[in-house]
């Protein structure tokens, strides 16, 4: 991984490839490059972001109306030159760039260097442009017969595009595990891992599925088969997306504003299913299984990163409001225990991409047992809605900032209205207190832009702290999750190392840790577990830790007590993490800020994790 586009038209291909580029980079990247063809097949590429990429390309022919570019997210070999993507075939007249990872590449390098071939890089993707070429030299195939063989020869992930300097009027794509996506314009063609270079040209799209090999030629339609030669009728769809939702508007990072995003995007992800006032709450997506779900013996919720953590606010509501077992699991290691799954489980997965790798493979053995498989996504066409039996999009928009803040709030969301909804229809809540909730949570938005005038008094805050090496987060019940969530932007952004727990928990450990020159982070809100709260942060105070409270408005107890305090609305206690997660957000950006870290593209992050 990480980004992959190109194009083939009358335009020009490197100003759109580059734009591309730059749109594809808050998938996270150490590397980038490009290859275009015109007369011939050039190459550039080079270790560091896009901007290098251009300076290096200066000087050089960047004529051409097909080309390809990526930024490469380092699995096999170190990030450097070498390493970059593009690779070129063993006669430089091949080119691939690659998504994924292929398993099997030591025993195809093997065999061939033992038939001729010499490689200049430690990555699996050279390996595959080398099988192509052998393939189409051996076979004598053209370019889309020899990568259709080569891909029923390798064993992994993948997304891939390939173009040769000797069929100079045509793209190859195809993909397995990784997402890819072709825009149709007008005598042009794009493929692109997500929608994001491509909304700006055009807003008809196919997204490929796994196996599927796109075949784009000059003056022609667009072609699908599988791997297995079998032809496909390619489905298009329209683009939601639009390109204003891509750019900054004014503020210094995509992090921050989607921080300010959150009341819209908390009110999106309502948006038509739920009426205070009459009492309903609808998720469309599940009307088919929402009986299975009301019968069903057990959820269980994968999920990976912030929205494994959102998945614990969901066990928390789910087995609160409609009385239903639920157990969340990470989904990198779902399928390596050989859990027990029966068609009578229903299993959540969370994503803000909907291509989580892990994920993905954890949706695939839970079906392969029966169970129902719910989606809960962000990126409307991704994977897992594709895969799933139902579900429901969260409608945040485009979150480009890798680090998750309005994907988390919206999952929350989407997570409460379904427990609303179950709860009411299994008879496991009151009416009064259904209604209430409903009411409440209808409220929240415009508490989250309460919320968010506290940014100056935690910018303050962060700048008291900035140069700490350790961070504890502590919190009960619903605000667990929360302190997880926390400690994750903190370590995410800033690289302090920080850790959550529940509070009751430090005196099993963490405890040990705290001195005067440790911040304990309370989310002491006055809900649950409120007065042992308080007394985890006596023994805190006790032991000299530095203590930041998030505390509801009004508040005195705490205050007393802590070092700095955070005021959050008053609330129900099953939609305080919505809150209560927001200064915790804003704390990490701007110890990050301070500290001189790329806020929006963290280092060895990557937004969409699509290896294992």
């Amino acid at each position: 991984m990480c980004g992959i586009v190109a194009y083939i038209g009358e335009k020009e291909a490197y100003p759109i490839v580059i734009k591309g580029l730059h749109r594809l980079e808050y998938r996270g990247y150490d590397s980038a490059g490009v290859a275009l063809i015109n007369d011939k097949l050039n190459v550039y590429k080079c270790k560091g972001k896009v901007a290098d990429l251009e300076n290096f390309t200066k000087d050089k022919d960047k004529s051409g109306t097909l080309g390809m570019g990526h930024t490469r997210w380092a699995t096999h070999g170190e990030p450097n030159d070498a390493n970059a993507h593009p690779h070129v075939s063993q006669d430089g007249k091949i080119t691939i760039i690659h998504n994924g990872i292929i398993e099997n590449y030591h025993p195809l390098k093997e065999e061939l260097i033992k038939r001729g071939h010499t490689f200049k890089s430690d990555t699996d993707t050279e390996v595959l442009v080398h099988l192509i070429e052998d393939i189409q030299k051996n076979e004598k195939t053209d370019l889309a017969e020899a990568v259709r063989i080569a891909l029923n020869e390798v064993i992994g992930a993948y997304a891939i595009v390939v173009i040769s300097q000797e069929e100079p009027n045509q793209l190859i794509g195809a993909k397995k595990g990784s997402p890819m996506v072709v825009g149709i314009g007008t005598d042009e063609f794009f493929i692109a891992s997500d929608a994001t270079p491509i909304v700006e040209f055009t807003k008809n799209v196919v997204y490929l599925e796994d196996e599927e090999i796109a075949i784009i030629r000059r003056g022609e339609e667009l072609k699908i088969k599988t791997i297995k030669n079998k032809d496909k009728t390619p489905y298009v769809q329209e683009l939601e997306l639009h390109l204003e939702a891509l750019e900054k508007g004014g503020y210094d990072h995509f992090m921050l504003k989607e921080i300010y995003e959150q009341p819209r995007s908390i009110m999106d992800s309502m948006r038509g299913r739920l009426n205070a006032k009459e009492g309903i709450v609808r998720l469309g997506g599940l009307s088919d299984y929402e009986q299975k779900m009301i019968n069903a013996d057990r959820f269980i919720i994968v999920a990976c990163g912030t929205s494994w953590h959102s998945g614990l606010v969901g066990e928390y509501l789910i087995e609160d409001l409609a009385r239903i077992p639920v157990e969340v699991e990470y989904a990198s290691e779902f399928r390596y225990r050989n859990p027990i799954i029966t068609e009578k489980d229903v299993v959540i997965a969370i994503s803000q991409s909907g291509e989580t790798a892990d994920t993905l493979a954890a949706i695939e053995l839970a079906k392969s047992k029966g169970a129902t498989i719910i989606g809960i996504c962000n990126v409307i066409g991704s994977s897992i809605p594709r895969m799933s039996h139902a579900g429901s999009y969260t409608h945040a928009g485009p979150e480009i900032g890798v680090a998750s803040t309005k994907a988390f709030t919206s999952q929350v969301t989407v997570l409460t209205l379904m427990a609303l909804s179950l709860g009411r229809k299994k008879g496991t809540i009151p009416e009064s207190r259904f209604r209430q909730l409903l009411s409440e949570l209808e409220l929240i938005p415009s508490k989250v832009e309460k919320l968010l005038k506290a940014n100056d008094q935690i910018e303050y805050i962060a700048s008291l702290f900035k140069d700490s090496r350790n961070f504890l987060y502590l919190g009960r019940g619903y605000n667990f999750p929360v302190a997880l969530e926390g400690a994750l932007k903190l370590k995410e952004i800033s690289y302090i190392h920080a850790e959550g727990y529940p509070a009751a928990e430090m005196k099993h450990g963490p405890i040990a840790l705290i001195d005067e020159e440790m911040p304990v982070v309370f989310i002491a809100t006055k809900k649950g577990a409120y007065e042992k709260v308080v007394s985890n942060i006596q023994e805190v105070k006790a032991r000299k830790g530095k203590i930041i409270a998030i505390v509801t408005e009004g508040d005195t107890t705490v205050k007393s007590m802590a070092d700095f305090v955070i005021e959050i609305p008053e609330t129900e206690e099953e939609l305080m993490p919505i809150l209560s997660v927001i200064p915790l957000q804003l704390l990490s950006y701007h110890i990050a800020v301070m500290r001189g870290c790329n806020v929006d593209q963290p280092r060895n992050l990557a937004k969409a994790v699509t290896v294992e």
